[in-house]
Protein backbone atom coordinates (compact mmCIF):
# COMPACT_ATOMS: atom_id res chain seq x y z
CA UNK A 1 0.00 0.00 0.00
CA UNK A 2 1.21 3.63 -0.70
CA UNK A 3 0.52 6.96 1.23
CA UNK A 4 -2.88 7.74 0.82
CA UNK A 5 -3.65 11.48 1.26
CA UNK A 6 -7.14 12.52 2.48
CA UNK A 7 -5.87 16.69 2.66
CA UNK A 8 -1.83 17.78 2.66
CA UNK A 9 -1.80 17.12 6.21
CA UNK A 10 -4.51 13.83 7.03
CA UNK A 11 -2.64 10.42 6.37
CA UNK A 12 -3.78 7.42 7.36
CA UNK A 13 -1.02 6.08 9.33
CA UNK A 14 -1.92 2.69 8.51
CA UNK A 15 -0.86 2.83 4.96
CA UNK A 16 2.78 4.76 5.44
CA UNK A 17 5.88 2.88 3.84
CA UNK A 18 9.09 3.25 5.82
CA UNK A 19 12.12 2.13 4.20
CA UNK A 20 14.61 2.85 6.86
CA UNK A 21 14.81 1.12 10.56
CA UNK A 22 15.43 4.59 12.18
CA UNK A 23 11.52 5.98 11.97
CA UNK A 24 9.22 6.25 15.66
CA UNK A 25 6.61 4.28 16.39
CA UNK A 26 4.07 5.67 18.83
CA UNK A 27 3.51 3.95 22.22
CA UNK A 28 0.60 1.84 20.88
CA UNK A 29 2.04 1.57 17.48
CA UNK A 30 4.72 -0.19 19.54
CA UNK A 31 2.96 -1.88 21.49
CA UNK A 32 1.18 -3.51 18.92
CA UNK A 33 4.63 -4.55 17.59
CA UNK A 34 5.44 -6.00 20.91
CA UNK A 35 1.85 -7.56 21.37
CA UNK A 36 1.35 -6.19 24.86
CA UNK A 37 -1.03 -3.15 26.06
CA UNK A 38 0.13 0.43 25.80
CA UNK A 39 -0.25 0.45 29.50
CA UNK A 40 2.63 -2.01 30.23
CA UNK A 41 5.30 -0.45 28.12
CA UNK A 42 3.93 3.35 30.41
CA UNK A 43 4.52 1.59 33.25
CA UNK A 44 7.91 0.22 32.00
CA UNK A 45 9.39 3.11 31.28
CA UNK A 46 8.58 4.96 34.42
CA UNK A 47 10.33 2.22 36.08
CA UNK A 48 13.54 2.48 34.20
CA UNK A 49 12.72 -1.10 31.88
CA UNK A 50 11.83 -1.67 28.73
CA UNK A 51 12.92 -0.48 25.33
CA UNK A 52 14.52 2.80 25.06
CA UNK A 53 12.17 5.90 24.20
CA UNK A 54 12.20 9.58 23.65
CA UNK A 55 9.97 12.23 25.34
CA UNK A 56 8.60 14.35 22.58
CA UNK A 57 7.24 17.17 24.32
CA UNK A 58 4.54 14.65 26.22
CA UNK A 59 4.84 11.89 24.33
CA UNK A 60 6.76 8.84 24.19
CA UNK A 61 7.78 7.61 20.77
CA UNK A 62 10.15 4.44 19.90
CA UNK A 63 12.71 4.10 17.01
CA UNK A 64 12.27 1.03 15.31
CA UNK A 65 16.03 0.31 15.67
CA UNK A 66 15.70 0.61 19.22
CA UNK A 67 12.90 -1.64 19.20
CA UNK A 68 14.22 -4.36 17.15
CA UNK A 69 18.10 -4.16 19.38
CA UNK A 70 15.83 -4.55 22.38
CA UNK A 71 13.73 -7.78 21.53
CA UNK A 72 16.92 -9.23 20.18
CA UNK A 73 18.05 -8.77 23.77
CA UNK A 74 15.48 -10.49 25.53
CA UNK A 75 16.06 -13.90 23.63
CA UNK A 76 16.83 -16.71 26.05
CA UNK A 77 17.40 -20.38 26.22
CA UNK A 78 17.91 -22.83 23.80
CA UNK A 79 21.08 -23.49 21.55
CA UNK A 80 19.30 -21.78 18.44
CA UNK A 81 20.35 -25.09 16.08
CA UNK A 82 17.58 -26.94 15.17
Amino acid sequence: MGLVAKSPTDYERSDLVHTSEDYWLTRPEAAMRLKLPPKTLAQWGSQGKGPKFSKIGRFARYRLSDLIAWENAQVTGGSGAA
